[in-house]
């Protein structure tokens, strides 16, 4: 497996960010995407993303073969629900590996939850979604969404040799897709895509982020 840059890296707080300016916007309208609801939270914004992101991931689910489609799990994270996701995931590796620096705590935290003051989710520029078929069902990607690294042996790294051929196969499909469409993948998680966010200008060499934190109310 490659070297992995985590989210903790100082490299991706030190990209500058121009906020653009799109808004943004439901994905359920015109319900073009499958949209599920296990990630919704209590101001009901998981379901939306920054325009141009959702444009890429419509575009990308043209690139996906015959009786297949992209599953939408969760979008937008206000920045609130991020930093208890963040603190909560801390908490857990603390108790586990007692003897662990903060700073080693931190970063193996950012595996698996992203340091809220650079959140894609909180900018509104990340999905995180997976592959069904035709009649809605969901594919087999080799472990659960937002399987953390401790249950799942790391094989939500996108790269794991941990899971199956057919896994594998599909883990490959939509990322095809996806990378066609412009977004990128965070390495730990299969299911995390961006545009447009810190991560993803880093990874890209672009000169600066487009999307800062949005607040839930510029949804329109």
């Amino acid at each position: 497996m490659s070297e992995i840059t985590l989210m903790s890296d100082p490299r991706v707080a030190a990209v500058p960010v121009k906020e653009c300016g799109e808004p943004l916007v439901d994905v359920r309208v015109g319900g073009a995407l499958l949209v599920d609801t296990r990630a919704r939270d209590s101001e009901d914004a998981f379901a939306m993303l920054r325009e141009g992101v959702l444009a890429r991931l419509l575009h990308a689910q043209t690139l996906l073969p015959d009786g297949l489609r992209l599953l939408f799990v969760e979008g937008y994270r206000p920045p609130w629900l991020q930093r208890s996701y963040f603190e909560e995931y801390e908490g857990q590796l603390r108790a586990l590996n007692p003897a662990w620096p903060a700073e080693r705590i931190h970063a193996a935290a950012s595996r698996y939850v992203s340091p809220p003051q650079i959140a894609p989710h909180s900018a509104g520029s990340a999905v995180d979604l997976t592959l069904a078929d035709a009649e809605g069902r969901e594919l087999d990607l080799g472990t659960r969404m937002n399987a953390d690294p401790e249950e799942s042996e790391v094989a939500c790294y996108t790269d794991a040799g941990n899971i199956t051929a057919r896994a594998r196969r599909n883990r490959e499909i939509l990322g095809a897709a996806l990378r066609e469409a412009g977004l990128v993948n965070y390495p730990t998680e299969w299911w995390h895509w961006s545009y447009g966010d810190r991560y993803w200008a880093l990874a890209t060499g672009a000169p600066h982020a487009l999307y800062a934190a949005a607040e839930h109310g510029s949804v329109r």
